[in-house]
């Protein structure tokens, strides 16, 4: 028997059938989900499908026209039809018999015919009909993406609409069963306010899923008792990029080991939990002897494959409950504990020199390195993670000063190294008074058109007899001994200066200066440099405030105040070393961000970084926001970075810092002239 054959005969069985139901002034009508069409229907609908005969209304192809959502609603009856052939549900739908909607109220139940076809019984309950708001409501509920679910008091489900029920795994899963942490049911039930917002695994259909939830007591429009109005936003992605954020944030990219900013919070916690045991620890600070060398004969990307199988291989040391991280450069940290005896120690010592010193193969060549190891004890040495980083750092510089290759435990000898420091605070007042400080400049430039666009200023010191020292020795103690401030509005007013000069000379610049996050707890901070601004008669708009990560952190209302505060004045304002830190993209659009540098150590080493570089370059188009990269070195970095439509770059492949004559002349040879 062909389809048309059957599908008669399946129309005769359902009129001989449903005979006396054609009486009935109640709209009725039988719908087969599988073919999409109506295979019987009384007198009574053929007016609400404007039909001319049943005949005419059989003949339609239902399916033509029907959305994902309608088919998908369908396929939920006969689901759970299958299940529990006395179900029935009550729906507001909109039908569109010839295009034109007709809105009713529809009592859904099973009709099993005898050869097993599981049928679809309709029939329009003759209530008032919805006014238009309500309608277009029920139109809402029924096609929305948000899963929404009436349960009650007792957590038995009165209602979901479609997109939570093909989410559910079975129609009669309750409240309880939902959720796929007991403890979130406690959370809701033990709120005191009527509607509770979490975020929270449920089960689904497919497996656990975060969703964003929304939970009111309301009352059941139906029995008027208590009931759980339910809605819920699927959020699984959103929650796995927070979660690769978060790792980003506190694993170094090139090892994965955990960073600096873990073990702040991760080994303190760890100390913690050891001295409360009375248990005994160490930290060991291990850096590499002579790793410059490797970059500088080998290339970074052998440094980094280096730093790499070393990071393997220092995993292999650790016991259960020791923890290894890579705080940056060529310098690893393990926290050790707990510890039995001093031997036990040495032991774990003499393991790291071990693997560390065995045979490397790098680029096809045998290399063998060697650590200095620093060792600070606790609670002997101190109870808290930055006091005893501290003292096996300095542990570790004095193993490097007995000739590498050794360790040495932290003592108090060693900490009157402070003294040195204080002698060294008072060479850097000596040399802020007889300006020593010298402002260099580094050529920021277009990445198509390799034309100099701006220059950011970094400072030295022209030591009377070290001769040119670089910050990275100076601005860690200026920022230690309170001198950063002062330094840097001597920086600050040599780059207006600068840039006002040339200006005047008709080079159109944007000069870049750098903030300490210090800067930012003074309170005049934002009046000082609008004051050496108008001082020097300079130009707002042209100068672009460097600030760090960190500045961020927190949230900090009187941070937050003055950086508004500066782009309202004009200033445009950069993320220098982006990627390093935190991290937390959230804040791209919550400050008045104009401009991200991306942390030359992702240029460095672009094959493992990529993907960190793509991110952030695709990120920052997202919010209009300018990217720089940092510490460009080699056609191929710029090559790379072009590809990614990066807008500048700074680095030795264009030029180094040069002073300010030697910077004018640059400008002047690359004649680079803007204006009249």
């Amino acid at each position: 028997m062909n389809e048309d054959n059957k599908q008669r005969a399946l129309q005769q069985r359902l009129a001989n059938r449903l005979h006396d139901m054609n009486r009935l002034r109640r709209p009725m009508w039988v719908f087969d989900i599988e073919s999409a069409c109506v295979c019987w229907g009384n007198p009574s609908c053929l007016a609400l499908w404007d039909a001319e005969s049943l005949e005419d209304l059989m003949s339609r192809d239902m399916g033509a026209d029907m959305t994902d959502t309608v088919a998908t609603r369908l396929r939920h009856y006969q689901t759970d039809f299958k299940q529990d052939p006395k179900k029935q549900f009550q729906e507001v739908w909109t039908l569109y018999p010839n295009a034109v909607p007709c809105t009713v109220d529809v009592v859904f139940s099973a009709l099993r015919m005898d050869d097993g076809r599981m049928l679809l019984f309709c029939e329009v309950d003759a209530r008032e009909p919805l006014d238009a708001d309500a309608l277009r409501s029920a139109e809402a509920l029924f096609h929305t993406s948000v899963m929404i679910t009436l349960f009650s008091s007792s957590g038995a489900p009165l209602y979901r609409n479609p997109a939570a029920r093909s989410s559910v795994r079975s129609v009669d899963e309750t409240l309880a069963e939902h959720f796929e942490n007991p403890s979130t049911l406690q959370q809701l039930t033990l709120a005191k306010d009527d509607e509770v917002n979490i975020v929270a695994q449920t089960h689904t259909v497919d497996g656990p899923c975060w969703c964003d939830i929304s939970a009111r007591r309301c009352l059941d429009a139906v029995s008027g008792e208590h009931a759980w109005l339910i809605s819920e936003v699927d959020v699984s992605r959103l929650k796995a990029t927070e979660e690769r954020a978060q790792f980003l944030a506190e694993h170094d990219t090139l090892t994965n080991l955990p960073n600096r900013n873990h073990v702040s919070i991760a080994f303190q916690r760890r100390i913690d939990q050891l001295l409360a045991a009375n248990e005994r620890g160490a930290l060991i600070f291990i850096d590499i002897d002579r790793f410059k060398d490797i970059n500088d004969t080998l290339g970074h990307t052998a440094g980094d494959q280096l730093l790499v199988k070393i990071s393997r291989r220092l995993k292999t040391v650790l016991r259960k409950g020791d923890s290894v991280a890579r705080l940056g450069g060529d310098e690893f940290l393990l926290m050790i504990g707990p510890l039995d005896d001093r031997q036990a120690l040495l032991d774990i010592v003499q393991r790291i020199k071990d693997v560390i010193t065995a045979r490397i193969e790098l680029k096809g060549r045998p290399i063998t390195v060697t650590p200095s190891i620093g060792i600070s004890l606790f609670p002997e040495n101190g109870r808290n993670i930055d006091s005893l980083m501290r003292n096996a750092d300095l542990a570790m510089y004095d193993a490097k000063d007995g000739g590498r290759n050794d360790y040495s435990f932290f003592t108090q000898a060693l900490s009157d190294a402070v003294e040195s420091r204080i002698n060294f605070e008072a060479e850097l007042n000596t040399a802020l008074k007889e300006g020593q400080f010298v402002t260099y400049f580094q050529p920021r430039v277009d990445v198509e058109s390799n034309a100099i666009t701006g220059a950011e200023a970094l400072v030295r010191w022209q030591h009377p007899t070290r001769g040119l020292v670089p910050p990275d020795v100076f601005i860690p103690v200026c920022e230690k001994c309170g001198l950063i401030a002062k330094l840097g509005k001597l920086v600050f007013a040599e780059s207006v200066r600068a840039q006002r000069d040339w200006a005047n000379q008709g080079y159109e610049l944007r000069v870049s200066v750098n903030l300490s996050p210090l800067q930012f707890s003074e309170e005049s901070m934002v009046q000082d440099l609008l004051d050496i601004v108008d001082f020097e008669n300079g130009t707002i708009s042209a100068i672009e405030l460097e600030i760090t990560e960190s500045v961020l952190l927190g949230h900090d209302e009187s941070t937050i105040q003055k950086l508004n505060t500066l782009v309202d004045k004009g200033f445009r304002i950069a993320i220098d070393d982006f990627g390093t830190g935190y991290s937390n993209l959230a804040y791209l659009h919550r400050y008045p961000l104009r401009c991200l540098k991306i942390d030359r150590s992702f240029i460095q080493s672009l094959d493992n970084a990529t993907p960190i570089v793509e991110l952030i370059i695709s990120m920052a188009k997202l919010f209009k926001l300018d990217v720089v990269a940092e510490g460009v070195e080699t056609e191929e970095q710029l090559a790379a970075i072009r590809a990614y439509k990066c807008h500048e770059y700074q680095g030795f492949l264009f030029e180094k810092p040069i002073d300010r004559a030697a910077f004018t002349a640059l400008l002047e040879k690359h004649d680079i002239k803007r204006c009249a």
